[in-house]
């Protein structure tokens, strides 16, 4: 998937400056899509020049300009096109910690430890977020009223996803704290 697939998607729900973009990747897009402020302001600049989409100058006093972005007519096209021609390829992990866990045995336990402590530590950060994300999206709804009701599914069950892998995260990752404290012990 290019990256500028992420970016029209982000842009269905609405105009946004690429600072909104950036900050709302890091709130939802970043569930299945990493990208930094950079990468995005350059892929915005092409994808104008394709136009896929369209900028407009908004005049803000005291601060520098901004431009507001959205997706063409081209955009949506491309982007429907994608969702029928492009089948998605199997998910590919490539984790650094995983690799320090699987050498454990011949180095450091206590900073492998920090480094999963670290890891359940900002996945039960995310989680905190991602559920009050979820609670904004709901509104007081049940799921069943949000699905039956909203206009846009996609950006909820993106966030499903978010929530499955964050929590995952936290139970391997305080399994693997249990168990690398018992080898500790038992040294």
């Amino acid at each position: 998937m290019a990256l500028r697939n992420a970016v029209m998607a982000a842009l269905l729900e609405g105009e946004a400056s690429g600072y909104d973009l950036a900050k709302g990747f890091e709130a939802s897009v970043a569930n299945f899509w990493m990208a930094t402020p950079q990468q995005l302001y350059r892929e915005l600049e092409r994808m104008e020049g394709e136009g896929l989409v369209s900028a407009r100058v908004v005049q803000q006093e005291r601060r520098p300009n901004k431009r507001l972005f959205s997706l063409t007519e081209a955009g949506l096209e491309v982007l429907r096109d994608y969702l029928l021609d492009t089948p998605a390829k199997p998910l590919a992990i490539r984790d650094e910690l995983m690799v320090k866990v699987q050498c454990v045995d011949i180095g450091d336990l206590g900073a492998v430890r920090a480094a999963v402590a670290e890891r359940v530590e900002r996945a039960a950060a995310k989680l905190a977020r991602y559920e009050r994300l979820r609670e904004r999206l709901l509104d007081g709804r049940t799921e069943d009223e949000y699905f039956a009701n909203a206009d846009r599914i996609g950006p909820y069950l993106t966030l499903l996803g978010g929530l499955a892998l964050e929590r995952a995260n936290v139970q391997w990752g305080e399994a693997a704290l249990k168990r690398l404290d018992q080898r500790a012990a038992a040294r």
